[in-house]
């Protein structure tokens, strides 16, 4: 077997936890301990000897501090590309270099962190007659005020604050206390499972896709029925459209796109992330009030990297609603990274961004 050696430099400036790589060599699986850089001798270097199987041509991988959650970043904070070399031909004493990591887990105080709250591991969903856990992010001082909070509804709540997401998290419970410690932590984050094996249909807008007919109007009608009712009933909200907000990632915002179609007196703040608009490429809004009787903030985010599509889909999708809408009537802000990529990590970056424009800004 070939032998090579991966030498990396970083800053670990308050930041001692391992560094791993995970790449086409291990099937990508994160914090595997045989594959834990040691230090390299000088402060901020650190090394990893392979012994590389015969027929790898090429090695690609990434550095992570323990999880896709704390991935490395490019040095302005967008998704870093895979890293590649030739296993014969490069020259391997070239170090690779991580000047950022994605991980939220250094810049918040624990103090301001939100109260985690699982308001039932079986919140009985009547129009699909199943289950589901949902859990309440409130602000680290929600029973120590009497101050009323905006909700955000969020898709998937496993990956929003689980550190042990297979797929990594968003760190929304860190990245609340960060904005916190900024003044813009009053805000309520409902988070609601997805349905396992279910989850595609359940995320599938109820019209014709290319997945078919899905559960998507049922479920929209469970969170704006009966799921937000409940929850102004027993926390402390402002219950008006205007302080309301739904949204997701991927399949999660597609029906988080649909939820807004189906009920714009509820919602007014949108948050899409990554949208699976190749889903459903024609929207029919003419079938729904939204271009009637929405009139609030739709945040819109996508990467590159994700797919030939994501970007071009996301840019349609806000020129055909602008189109249906009243100058003025629905403000937009559109964000693409060039380098952008589909996983979780990236939505939780930019989480407090779109947090402080639809709710602070």
């Amino acid at each position: 077997m070939p032998q090579r050696t991966l030498r990396l430099i970083t800053d670990t400036h308050l930041d001692d936890r391992p560094i791993y790589v995970a790449g086409n060599f291990n099937n990508w699986q994160v914090a595997d301990e045989r594959y834990c850089l040691r230090p390299g001798g000088e402060t901020g270097h650190f090394v990893y000897d392979f012994d590389l199987p015969e027929d790898l041509a090429f090695l690609e991988y990434k550095y992570t501090r323990g999880g896709w959650e704390a991935v490395e970043l490019g040095p302005h904070g967008e998704s870093a590309h895979n890293h590649r070399r030739a296993v014969a031909g490069s020259d391997w004493s070239q170090p690779d270099r991580v000047a950022r990591w994605a991980s939220p887990g250094l810049h918040f105080n624990p103090a301001l962190l939100p109260k985690i709250v699982v308001i039932n591991e079986s919140f009985e969903i009547p129009e699909l007659i199943r289950t589901r856990r949902v859990a309440a992010l409130l602000p680290h001082d929600y029973y120590t005020s009497d101050k009323r909070y905006p909700v955000l509804y969020l898709q998937d709540g496993q990956n929003l604050f689980d550190e042990n997401a297979p797929y990594g998290y968003w760190g929304v419970d860190k990245r609340l206390a960060a904005l916190a410690a900024r003044g813009l932590g009053d805000l309520i984050v409902v988070g609601i499972d997805h349905a396992d094996d279910k989850r595609v249909v359940e995320f599938t807008p109820g019209f014709k896709t290319r997945l078919g007919l899905g559960d998507g109007r049922e479920y929209c009608r469970f969170l704006a029925q009966t799921l937000k009712p409940y929850i102004d009933q027993h926390f402390r909200t402002r219950p008006e459209a205007e302080y309301t907000g739904i949204g997701g990632s991927s399949l999660g915002g597609l029906i988080s796109i649909y939820a807004g179609i189906l009920y714009p007196q509820v919602y007014d703040r949108l948050m899409i992330f990554s949208p699976s608009l190749w889903v459903t490429p024609s929207i029919p809004f003419d079938q729904t009030k939204l271009t009637h009787k929405f009139r609030g903030r739709i945040y819109l985010y996508g990467g590159e990297a994700e797919s030939a599509t994501m970007v071009p889909n996301l840019r349609r999708f806000r020129e055909e609603l602008e189109a249906r809408t009243l100058a003025g009537q629905v403000m937009f802000r559109t964000e693409i990274d060039p380098h952008g990529q589909h996983n979780e990590a990236r939505w939780g970056q930019e989480f407090p961004k779109a947090v402080e424009w639809l709710f602070f800004g």
